[in-house]
């Protein structure tokens, strides 16, 4: 993956190296999390946001392969 270095306001960075230690993850992985969500809301304007989330945590199980098979009888 490419990357490339952008300007981004102080408080931005602030909020995100907060959520970031809070989260486990680094600022800039924050950051891409806040963006991706951003992304999905906007494709997806009639989503719920914990819908988005439990969507984002299970293409994340799907490429751990650690789906489970679920019995709808």
């Amino acid at each position: 993956m490419a990357t490339t270095s952008i300007r981004l306001n102080q408080e931005l960075i602030d909020k995100a190296t907060i959520m970031a230690r809070a989260l486990n993850r680094t600022p800039p992985k924050q950051i891409e999390h806040w963006a991706k969500i951003g992304e999905i809301m906007e494709d997806n304007p009639d989503l719920p946001y914990e819908f988005v989330r439990q969507a984002i945590i299970a293409a994340a199980e799907r490429e751990a392969g650690k789906l489970e098979s679920y019995d709808f009888g």
